[in-house]
């Protein structure tokens, strides 16, 4: 391994979810620039799947220890980050999520040495929801005030940062990304016959399903959209509103327009399905889907919320309307869905979007120069003291 190529360790939480993937795919880009990656988590990252060169798993194992009324995974990870650091000597941590894993790699630090450098990435639930908690708000502030550097996926979620937990260090910006060989738009005639007709438009929605989502304004919009459009609903995942959604559609007697799928494993095909990709959500910290939907061609109609604006040029690459604005969102996806030339203007505008401001390989540089800085010593092609890396610091540092 060249002297400029690191080793970097990564823990996120492995299953179905925005940061899980994201922490996967850059651990992925890294290791096709040389760097040694070590993935330290409960399970297998479900994106990694079979891998060699220059990646390494490390799973964490859980005492069941009798005394214990709850199996400690924060002080088993903990104790698993030091051990691999000690022994694949590591340059740094990149944890994802402030609570339980920037916690625990402090705690490793500690064991390890203060030459182990610790990198956090904000991916919003640790702040917008764990960040409320009064029981856990000074262990989130800890963890940020004691990490090495500290990202945020978004503008919106580093503001949030700043008025929840009165945070003054700096956060940068570093905004999720995708793969482009991964994510562009598929040939899937075939597959869309199959569920929706020559003359039928397909609005899709791809979620956990949680509350937040606003599952029951998905309904509505489709609702409001198949009065005036011939159009079919792709609902996708799982999630405790799923059923609620289910019954909704029923009551409106829409099921022969409904088709639901539990969680896909090629996204980008499913999406590639879509004409228009619904996201009301009443907040994304940033709002990955929309990502996704964009590197394949697909326009979003969706709430002016979080960070999505941040994402979704308005106008653009979608159309974005107040949370809860479910006629101006109809309003929007019909437009779209019924003027074929500014559906293709979109679609154009969305895969240039997706390439130019949200590559893998220009986030990924993003990283290496954030790590060059910490450790004070250059990655490929960055300087520690580079002006650019400082320019952005102090531009992004708000």
């Amino acid at each position: 391994m060249g002297k400029d190529r690191l080793k970097i360790g990564i823990t996120c939480y492995p299953t179905l979810g925005g940061s899980g993937v994201v922490a996967t795919e850059l651990g992925k880009l890294l290791a096709e620039q040389g760097h040694e990656v070590h993935f330290i988590t409960n399970s297998l990252p479900f994106r990694l799947g079979s891998f060699d060169k220059n990646i390494f798993y490390h799973e964490v194992e859980v005492s069941d220890y009798y005394v214990f009324r709850y199996p400690p995974y924060d002080l088993s990870l903990a104790s698993k980050l030091a051990q691999v650091a000690k022994r694949e000597k590591l340059d740094l941590l990149h944890v994802h999520y402030a609570i339980p894993h920037a916690v625990c790699a402090l705690l490793a630090k500690q064991m390890v040495g203060e030459h182990l450098k610790i990198v956090t990435t904000l991916h919003g639930t640790d702040i917008t929801v764990l960040g409320r908690d009064g029981s856990l708000r000074d262990l989130i502030q800890f963890a940020i005030q004691g990490s090495d550097a500290v990202t945020a996926v978004s503008e919106d979620l580093i503001a949030e940062t700043r008025q929840t937990l009165a945070i003054e260090r700096p956060i940068e910006l570093t905004y999720n990304f995708v793969d482009a060989r991964v994510y562009y738009p598929r040939d899937v005639t075939a597959r869309r016959r199959e569920i929706a007709g020559d003359d039928e438009k397909l609005l899709l929605h791809i979620s956990n399903f949680r509350p937040v989502k606003r599952v029951m304004d998905v309904i509505d919009i489709f609702a409001r959209v198949q009065q005036k459009r011939k159009a079919r609903l792709l609902l996708v995942g799982e999630g405790p509103e799923l059923n609620k959604a289910i019954n909704k559609v029923r009551e409106l007697g829409l099921s022969d327009q409904v088709v639901i799928w539990g969680k896909q494993a090629d996204v980008a095909e499913v999406i590639s399905l879509a004409d228009v990709l619904l996201l009301p959500s009443e907040k994304e910290s940033f709002g990955l889907v929309a990502l996704e939907a964009m590197a394949c061609g697909v326009p979003t109609v969706g709430s002016d919320a979080g960070g999505i604006p941040e994402l979704v040029a308005d106008g653009e690459t979608g159309y974005l309307r107040p949370i809860g604005d479910t006629e101006g969102m109809a309003d929007a996806a019909l437009r779209l869905l019924e003027d074929d030339t500014l559906h293709e203007a979109m679609r154009e505008a969305c895969l240039v979007r997706a390439r130019e401001r949200f590559g893998g390989d220009r986030i990924r540089r993003e990283y290496e120069q954030i790590y060059s800085r910490v450790l004070g010593r250059p990655c490929p092609g960055f300087p520690p003291d580079s002006s650019g890396a400082a320019a952005k610091e102090e531009g992004q540092h708000r």
